[in-house]
């Protein structure tokens, strides 16, 4: 198996599936002697703290059976909190219209950082109204993403 978050994710889905929880997503960052592997898990009801060390203790056992990870590595399973990373496009897509907070790989309009509402997503770029401004960009260029949590909206 290919060492990267999708494949992980590939192999994760049906067990966190089969707790009764949807998996938000899978992060890897993995340098030549260690990996960390850092899991979300969502449910309409929550997550709990119990809810995350099932999951781990599951994880945690595939892991030794199917062994795709060839160094030390943490595994971390948490909730995608109330800031959660928006990490697919389905992601994207769910938040139409929240504010979002968006950090790209490379600069648009001599900006790499972006804070605004998501105002539209179509087949390859994101537009967010930035201080009453358009900025639409690749959503290939997206290297972090974020909702913006407010009580208020």
């Amino acid at each position: 198996m290919k060492l990267d978050s999708d494949g992980l994710e590939a192999l994760f889905a049906p067990i966190v599936k089969g707790l009764g929880f949807d998996l938000w997503g899978v992060q890897l960052k993995n340098s030549e002697n260690h990996a960390h592997v850092k899991i979300f898990i969502d449910h309409d009801d929550g997550i709990t703290v119990d809810n995350c060390s099932d999951v781990s203790h599951q994880i945690s056992g595939i892991l030794d059976v199917e062994d795709p990870i060839s160094v030390a590595y943490t595994l971390e399973v948490s909730s995608p909190g109330l800031d959660r990373p928006l990490m697919k496009r389905a992601h994207f897509e769910k938040y139409l219209g929240k504010e979002i907070k968006v950090r790209l790989g490379w600069t648009v309009q001599e900006r790499r950082n972006f804070l605004g509402i998501l105002t539209k997503l179509d087949e390859e770029n994101v537009t967010m109204t930035v201080d009453g401004e358009l900025v639409e960009f690749p959503l290939n260029a997206v290297k972090r993403a974020n909702l913006i949590y407010s009580e208020l909206k």
